[in-house]
């Protein structure tokens, strides 16, 4: 039961806020108020033609980098989640500055914001590239991340946690490889960037069922990261269209062989909840043992890497076919043909 009747989303209208959305109205139908806060005018009216029948949720047009808009829309809200962000690394990459105003500044704003309201549970999404950064993109939710979970040495005697959920790629998300390959294969060649590529795999489903237990299960300060299956991105296309021409174009700028969510760097302050991990804050008010006695879990291994490369649990291609079939694309059928 989730114990909170306010409810805010920053980034509300992407893929991620509307099925977080569409999920809490569907477990939750005691919420009183559900507030989708984003740029997009056309998505938000779009989104209440679908959802026109729910009279809990509210819109309100906002920039997470409008420090003031953002204090408004906060007013009244118990807990936040916070799905706002720029997230294309090569247009990160371009455009450096305007990723670091929404990707930084824009998690200051908001953390300001809610330490003025009476907000008390906020919840970040952050992604598998804030673990030891090397594109602009990841390097941005790092600051963010560390934004977050500091915030919680500040809060005074507020009754409010900051805490972060970190995975990997959403299965299908715009701009990501498997959309990308179902456009390209009817043209018989899928371009691999390296064959020995490999990345984290997460439902969206999974991903905001991770938020609401995030939301009841944070003590506040923690990173969560989710026990996910990787993929090779070689298997991705074969299991798309098996008879494509697959020529190698090497990888891109900012981009990873294998991705990390848990450095060796971070083993020292990670604890294993089962289902997921909590790295936590190395300058916190509580040490790892007082976090173990609260919330249970276990230390990891001095020296424990969670990597996309390394994972011990791959998807196969069948396997990656039926997820396609129904995660992406239920129109999705394979194209053995040759070019």
């Amino acid at each position: 039961m989730l114990p909170y009747k306010s409810i805010l989303v920053t980034g509300g209208t992407g893929s991620f806020g509307q099925a977080f959305v569409r999920t809490v109205l569907d477990r939750f139908p005691h919420i009183e108020r559900l507030v989708v806060y984003s740029r997009d005018e056309l998505k938000q009216y779009e989104m209440a033609q679908k959802l026109a029948e729910h009279e809990a949720l509210r819109y309100f047009i906002g920039d997470i980098r409008d420090e003031s808009r953002l204090r408004r829309a906060l007013e009244g809200i118990e807990v936040v989640v916070h799905a706002a962000a720029l997230k294309q690394v090569a247009a990160a990459e371009y455009n450096p500055f305007e990723a670091i105003k929404t990707n930084v500044l824009g998690a200051q704003n908001l953390i300001e914001g809610c330490l003025t309201t009476d907000v008390r549970a906020v919840i970040a999404l952050s992604t598998d590239k804030a673990a030891a950064p090397i594109n602009l993109y990841g390097a941005t939710k790092l600051c963010s991340d560390k934004l977050f979970t500091a915030a919680n040495n500040i809060r005074g005697s507020r009754d409010i946690r900051f805490s972060v959920v970190r995975y990997g790629n959403v299965m299908g998300s715009r701009g990501s490889v498997i959309p990308f390959f179902l456009e390209r294969r009817h043209k018989g060649v899928l371009p691999i960037t390296d064959a020995a590529m490999t990345r984290f795999n997460i439902t969206l489903q999974d991903g905001v069922d991770m938020v609401l237990w995030a939301l009841e299960n944070a003590l506040g300060g923690e990173i969560f990261v989710p026990k996910i299956p990787s993929y090779r991105i070689v298997d991705v296309a074969q299991a798309i269209a098996p008879g494509c021409d697959m020529p190698v174009i090497g990888i891109r700028p900012g981009e990873k062989i294998h991705e990390e969510m848990i450095t060796a760097s971070d083993s020292f302050n990670t604890i294993d909840l089962g289902q997921y991990y909590a790295i936590l804050p190395s300058a916190a008010s509580f040490t790892v043992d007082d976090y173990m006695t609260r919330a249970g879990g276990s230390r990891v291994e001095p020296g424990f890497a969670y990597n996309s490369g390394s994972n011990r649990d791959f998807l196969t291609v069948e396997h990656l076919r039926t997820l396609i079939h129904d995660q992406v694309d239920a129109s999705f059928s394979v194209i053995e043909g040759t070019s």
